[in-house]
């Protein structure tokens, strides 16, 4: 046998030996692909990033979809029931609303599965609360239409009314008269008496908030002042005081005249409709909001109620037990927070990360504080919220109340000692500072050195280096991190719930000046509302849930959107900044 021959007992040289390798034992290979080592893996990790996005795109769409939902009219069915499969005894044989959705259950006494429709039948005050939704069985229901002429009326409160319109009643200028639906003027005069009554509405609420508000704010303000003369015994101003304040209460009970003659002047009117399983609904004037025929209308009329329901959501205030009514209040206080919040977090963090990256000697302490900041992200969001109502709300707010409100303290009502939208944004910007700081290092690091050097070899100070050149070429990284702060403090709701966020709140911002404001037209002291809370509010404390299941979708879609236009706005300053500063990393 040759002595090439190798262990497979092949006695031929493989090709592309080479001699020197003679002596040495050689092994076939076995065949391997060309495919390099690794190559599966990538595939593995491009499937979970394609997994995340479509539960991600999934989760959106749902979202947009029954938001968007929320504001569209749906058709209003009228169906009738069997007599001897009977409905129950205070639904009669005939209901009207809005098909919800439809299920199929197993009957165990029929032995089958069996299918029903829910259906949101409104006219709160002629069912129990618990029954303004109702399951239908298909098998009882033996007619069903769509009427065109059935109306829905929205109301300022006890939600939607459904039925067939009976009858207005005017009383204006002491003339009483009631206009039939057979009437041709019927419609006009029923939209007439909602834009009354909207104006009206419009009235009391700018008489309280220009009017009653601040002289209530001002009166408890003169009531300490009078106590505090009282205690030093300052006779004088006692007497001013006192004088002022009773001007001041009877201002008070001016305007609410003003309020009870505004209201009286829709006394008598009324709308009369009558419900699909019989009786009648009298909605008084003042209870209007709006009306439509569903059925009636066609693709642009639904297309323009849908718009302006959509409008109305926006800017209305919510009522109800917010389960009506819009979000404006939530969507400004989110949106201010949120400024608030960036405008606090976005200085502390880039300083700290200036002098992490630049400053301290680098060791074990800086090292320590490193670990501190990356654990700092992964704390749960509610032990911020513990953290800011001990420091923030208790020990920093309370402080200020003794030294500048001790008159506020003597009453119990503190100021700044209190949950507040001021509290709320520290806590938050302490929550998302981590973020900020990493973002910042990472910035600064990827600056050049060679614009560093060339800075300092020109004499400018090390300073003069980080303002002028490292700054600027590290601002779209420090966006970046402002963006990711953004993005987390808009939709947290925990640590909110401890430091000021409440169900119902007017405006952080304003026209009027507060007494206990330090600043002019911003309530920095005050609680709000937040649309994350809103969301919580509405899923977990509202007293009729199914009705307010539709509301959490639109609120969430809002909520969305508004992080979005913050983060857009944001990305688009950094897109800028990036431009003009092309060697930037970020």
């Amino acid at each position: 046998m040759s002595a090439n021959t190798d262990d497979a007992g092949n006695g031929s040289q493989p090709a592309g030996r080479p001699d020197s390798d003679k002596g040495a034992a050689w092994r076939v290979r076995p065949a391997t692909s060309d495919r390099p080592s690794g190559e599966s893996w990538v595939w593995v990790t491009g499937l979970g990033l394609t997994a995340g996005l479509v539960m991600v795109v999934l989760l959106l769409g749902l979202v947009v979809y029954e938001g968007v939902a929320v504001f569209w009219p749906k058709r209003v069915e009228l169906i009738t029931l069997h007599p001897e499969k009977g409905a129950a005894a205070d639904s009669g044989a005939r209901l009207a609303g809005e098909i919800v959705q439809s299920r199929t259950r197993r009957d165990l006494t029929r032995g089958r599965d069996v299918r029903e429709l829910q259906m949101f039948v409104g006219n709160r005050e002629a069912y129990a609360q618990s029954m303004n939704f109702r399951w239908v069985d298909e098998d009882s229901i033996a007619a069903r239409e769509q009427p065109a002429d059935i109306v829905v009326v929205e109301r300022l409160a006890g939600g939607d009314a459904f039925g067939f319109p009976v009858e207005v009643r005017l009383a204006a200028g002491g003339k009483k008269e009631t206009i039939a639906a057979s009437d041709p003027r019927f419609f006009g005069e029923l939209d007439k008496l909602i834009a009354a009554a909207v104006m009206v509405q419009a009235n009391m609420d700018q008489v309280r908030r220009d009017h009653l508000n601040p002289l209530n704010r001002r009166i408890k303000a003169e009531e300490m002042s009078v106590r505090r003369a009282k205690e030093d015994n300052d006779a004088a101003t006692v007497a001013a005081l006192e004088a002022s304040l009773a001007a001041d209460n009877k201002a008070v009970v001016g305007h609410e005249a003003k309020l009870a003659e505004i209201a009286g002047g829709l006394t008598g009117n009324a709308l009369v409709i009558r419900r699909a399983e019989g009786g009648k609904t009298e909605i008084r004037a003042a209870d209007l909001v709006d009306w439509h025929r569903p059925n009636d209308a066609g693709v642009v009329g639904r297309t323009w109620h849908f718009l302006g329901n959509m409008g109305n959501f926006m800017w209305q205030n919510p009522r109800d037990a917010n389960t009506e009514g819009g979000i404006f209040p939530a969507i400004v206080s989110t949106f201010f927070l949120t400024l608030l919040m960036s405008v606090a977090v976005v200085p502390f963090g880039v300083l700290a990360a200036i002098y992490l990256r630049e400053y301290a000697k680098q060791g074990l302490f800086v090292r320590a504080v490193r670990i501190a900041v990356n654990n700092l992200a992964g704390v749960p969001s509610i032990v911020f919220g513990v953290f800011g109502f001990g420091f923030f709300v208790y020990f920093v707010g309370g402080g200020i109340d003794r030294w500048f409100f001790s008159d506020r303290l003597a009453i119990n009502e503190p100021t700044f000692g209190t949950g507040g939208v001021l509290w709320a944004a520290f806590t938050l910007a302490l929550m998302t500072v981590p973020v900020v700081i990493v973002a910042t290092e990472e910035a600064i690091a990827a600056v050049p050195r060679g614009m560093r050097e060339g800075s300092l070899a020109t004499g400018a100070s090390k300073w003069q280096t980080m303002q002028r050149i490292v700054l600027p070429a590290s601002a779209p990284g420090i966006l970046t991190g402002m963006i990711l702060a953004m993005a987390r403090g808009a939709g947290e709701v925990a640590p909110l719930m401890l430091v000021g966020v409440i169900k119902l709140a007017e405006l952080p911002l304003g026209g009027v000046w507060k007494d206990t404001d330090l600043i002019p037209f911003v309530h920095l002291d005050q609680k709000f509302m937040h649309l994350g809370f809103h969301i919580y509010d509405l899923g977990f404390q509202s007293p009729d849930s199914e009705a307010a299941k539709p509301m959490v979708f639109a609120t969430t879609l809002f909520l969305i959107g508004l992080v979005v236009l913050l983060n857009l706005g944001a990305i688009r300053i950094r897109e800028r900044l990036r431009r003009k500063y092309q060697t930037s990393a970020f």
